[in-house]
């Protein structure tokens, strides 16, 4: 173990590359692989291709199967709500938040590789694991990123977070290619067909996670303060979290806001968890292949979303970030009128686009239009952060389980996705509501 100065190169990039580590089960598990596999295996189809049921069977109900991963989605997300705030508690007071880093980071990968065995027989196994890499990869965030402050000097956070961020794209990009090469082109690898590589993308995901990440365990410091795990300490980002709340009292912009970015939050979130799910079941591919095209799509809305978030930031220059934001939500409201409608792929890779084009915008302006409206004098941001990613979870769980309730309701996912526009349409609402006064950066 290498004890490096704080601000160093070395540790900086040491930092940056569990990023690399840990990306891929955003990329292949929670987007592209998993879900085409689990697709392919949930959904039955006749000669033609055509669905003839997606029903499955749990713990002794029958569920569509889109409605019963968004809950199993969204179980895991409540958990991980109430986790976080104990997480977060633990990781300003704890010395050894490294083993808590290292300890979620190998539920996670260990999960992955167990969903090698999914399967129907076993459902009850293969959805534990789902359920818990989502946990294992969500937790470990939390003490990742409480060790920003630890590594880098302020002036140097901005910098070394988007090498993070760009360092986790293409070591995502770069083993979906090789699980899609591997998948696709089986019989060059000895393979009978492509449900045994398939399967392995997962054990990859896994491995490539644990082996990655180890770079980062070598450099990172144990923690800096060392206290015992008392009670106090146990409850204390609960207790954040409560002051932060009494104090949008005494702000009414960030309040109205904060309300604003959970209701639009909740479906934005939510469409991108199950856009994959939603062109497997839902679209003619015809005589082309459904794991190709999902996964090119994937890929165009991931360039696209880093253009998006570009333009979205200079509009916002030009314009303010609120009206801005409204824009944004008016075009997710067109966007869910016209996946309702969608058939063909082509008519997907459209969607795919324009939802890569927004989805990078709104996540990256919600974010900076939060951190503007911070009290002036306000030093604890982690707390007022904490309370932020909390409420995107919260809303995270709401829109999965509602997808599933309307989706098991009326039989189609489509109309789960019309329901979504009824959030944006409030958020709409509630952004014309927030006070338009300046903050301690700007105008907004």
């Amino acid at each position: 173990m290498k004890h490096l100065p704080k601000g160093s190169k070395k540790l900086l990039n040491a930092w940056a590359f569990y990023d690399w580590a840990n990306s891929v089960y955003s990329l292949v598990i929670s987007s592209a692989i998993f879900p085409i596999f689990y697709g392919a295996l949930t959904i039955v189809k006749n000669a033609d291709g055509r669905i003839v049921s997606d029903k499955i069977s749990f713990l002794g109900i029958s569920f569509n199967n889109d409605s019963l991963i968004s809950y199993v989605t969204a179980a895991a997300f409540l958990v991980v709500s109430v986790l976080s705030p104990f997480l977060s508690g633990i990781s300003d007071y704890v010395g050894n938040k490294k083993n808590f880093l290292k300890f979620f980071c190998y539920l996670g990968a260990c999960s992955c590789i167990a969903l090698f065995w999914f399967n129907l027989e076993y459902l009850w196994f293969g959805l534990l694991a789902y359920f818990l890499a989502l946990i294992g990869f969500w937790a470990s965030l939390v003490f990742y990123n409480s060790y920003l402050p630890d590594i880098a000097y302020p002036n140097q956070q901005d910098k070394v977070s988007a090498r993070g961020f760009s360092m986790g794209y293409i070591g995502s990009v770069i083993l979906l290619l090789l699980c899609l090469i591997m998948i696709l082109k089986y019989d060059w690898f000895g393979f009978e067909s492509e449900a045994l590589p398939t399967r392995l993308s997962f054990v990859l995901t896994g491995v490539w996670w644990i082996i990655f990440s180890q770079y980062t365990y070598y450099y990172l410091p144990k923690g800096n303060k060392k206290a015992p795990l008392t009670r106090n300490v146990l409850f204390n980002g609960f207790k954040e979290l409560k002051k932060i709340w009494y104090s949008l009292k005494h702000n009414v912009q960030l309040y109205r806001y904060l309300i604003a970015f959970f209701v639009y939050s909740m479906a934005v979130q939510t469409i991108m968890l199950i856009a994959t799910y939603f062109g497997i079941e839902e679209l003619d591919w015809g005589d082309q292949d459904p794991t190709t095209g999902l996964i090119v799509s994937i890929l165009l809305i991931q360039l696209v979303a880093v253009i998006g978030a570009t333009l979205t930031s200079r509009l916002a220059i030009r314009i303010g970030n609120i009206k801005t934001l409204i824009y944004i939500n008016l075009i997710w409201i067109a966007i869910c009128g016209y996946a309702y409608y969608i058939v063909s792929p082509l008519q997907f890779y459209f969607a795919a686009a324009s939802v890569g084009l927004v989805m990078g915008g709104i996540q990256s302006l919600s974010r900076s239009t939060y951190s503007k409206m911070l009290p002036k004098n306000a030093i604890d941001t982690a707390s007022y952060f904490s309370f932020y990613d909390v409420s995107e979870k919260i809303g995270i769980v709401i829109g999965m389980f509602l997808y599933g309730i309307v989706a098991e309701i009326t039989g189609s996912v489509r109309n789960s996705i019309l329901f979504l526009v009824v959030f944006f349409i409030a958020g709409v609402i509630l952004l014309l509501r927030v006070p338009k006064k300046e903050t301690k950066n700007e105008a907004i």
